[in-house]
């Protein structure tokens, strides 16, 4: 097969990268193509908006919207989430055309296995406006061992081309392949500048509006940079240990764990980061998660469905290197409450029952209440959580007892 590799931020997708692609395969240089959104983008260091598992996994919902109207050959994959520091270019090559790596990935994609074990020729596909600085990259020579450029040919193009494209092969050897582009011209810094998403995909769109990204709340106003790049380290870590539904509400936790904390007084660097780690052990085996519940806090927490809460506490100080007891104890009791809970601890609690893609009640008189008043939104909550728990005759944890009664429910 002949595969075409797109590399970028995605941040978000636009109707530009599905042009780019779509004539991509037009052109007949590729049988398919594969999105790879980046991790960590050499380009953009201070300027990625979301973390990668948000990109990655809108870039997937657009991928599902592609093949439903018939662009069939195109896939995406997430290469770079086992890449450790900057996730150069080669790097993601040398993955990716690695032939163990490549055969089982297609085979995933429902590609019959001879097909998939190959021969594969490699092709990275870019923009004219990429291939004018291409010979600047970070180890070029090594991109090219791996791979033909695949450059697009706009009409009105600033950049010449085949200018480019004779540099590069007489200066690095490698081989170029250009095409014509029909495509939309438009901008992922455009879109977030101007707010206008008419060019972004409609399943984009609404993996946007669900997850309610690209807002004051996701610009992390008053975090540290050092906060927000540890939730970006966070994403990535949690990743291999979390389904695209947990790790999608534990990161959205953290967004909203941190707003409430600008506004409730609480320190916002811990709160992003208790919060968006409140569920990383959700998914472990569970016997895993009954050792380390019983290390953070001996036989306090023996239910199943609340084992993960103090399991978090250590997979989070273990596996993640977080050591401060706040953020620990916050994602502790996330669960249950406790008695005398501090303000991170109520913020914590409060947005994992509240964050916008939670769907399984009435929330909006507690998400109303949360806009002004702490104490009452908790409070709300809880009475919402102890009539479920009523209702399926579920005993109360001692920890959430102390808390109902702080919060003066009987």
């Amino acid at each position: 097969m002949r595969i075409g590799i797109y590399g970028g931020s995605f941040d978000p997708i636009h109707n530009g990268h599905i042009a780019l692609v779509r004539d991509a395969l037009a052109s007949g240089f590729i049988d398919c193509a594969i999105f790879v959104p980046t991790v960590k983008n050499s380009f953009k260091l201070d300027t990625m908006t979301l973390p990668a598992p948000y990109r990655y996994y809108m870039t997937k919902s657009v991928r599902d919207e592609l093949v439903a109207k018939g662009l069939k050959d195109v896939y995406v994959c997430d290469a770079e989430f086992g890449i450790k520091g900057i996730s150069y270019t080669y790097m993601t090559l040398e993955i990716m055309t690695d032939p163990e790596f490549m055969t089982e990935f297609l085979i995933e994609q429902g590609i019959k296995k001879k097909k998939a074990e190959g021969p594969h020729e490699y092709y990275w596909i870019m923009g004219s406006d990429t291939l004018g600085t291409f010979e600047n990259w970070f180890k070029p020579e090594a991109i090219l061992r791996h791979a033909t450029l695949l450059a697009a040919e706009r009409p009105g193009d600033k950049v010449d081309v085949y200018k480019a494209a004779d540099s590069i092969r007489e200066n690095l050897g490698g081989e170029v392949e250009t095409f014509r582009l029909n495509g939309v011209d438009c901008a992922s810094s455009e879109i977030l500048k101007s707010g206008d998403f008419s060019q972004v995909p409609e399943a984009a769109r609404e993996f946007i509006a669900t997850h309610e990204l690209y807002t004051e709340r996701t610009r992390l106003k008053g975090v540290s940079n050092e906060a927000k790049t540890k939730f970006f380290e966070s994403a990535v870590w949690m990743y291999p240990y979390l389904g695209e539904k947990r790790l999608l509400h534990t990161l959205n936790v953290g967004y909203l764990s941190a707003e409430l904390a600008v506004r409730f007084g609480a320190d916002p660097d811990k709160a992003l980061i208790a919060g968006a780690l409140h569920d990383c052990a959700k998914e472990l085996d569970i016997d895993s998660q009954r050792e380390m519940a019983a290390d953070y806090c001996g036989d306090l927490f023996t239910e199943k469905k609340l084992l993960h809460s103090p399991a978090g506490a250590v997979f989070a100080r273990d596996g993640f290197g977080e050591k401060d007891r706040e953020i620990l104890d916050a994602i502790c009791y996330h669960t249950t409450g406790r008695g005398n809970m501090s303000t991170l601890e109520k913020i914590v609690y409060l947005a994992d029952k509240i964050e916008p893609a939670r769907t399984y009640m009435d929330l909006e008189p507690i998400r109303k209440a949360a806009q002004t008043d702490l104490d009452e939104a908790t409070r709300m909550t809880a009475l919402a959580i102890k009539a479920k728990f009523d209702r399926q005759e579920r005993p109360t944890h001692p920890s959430t007892v102390d808390m109902l009664r702080d919060l003066g429910i009987k």
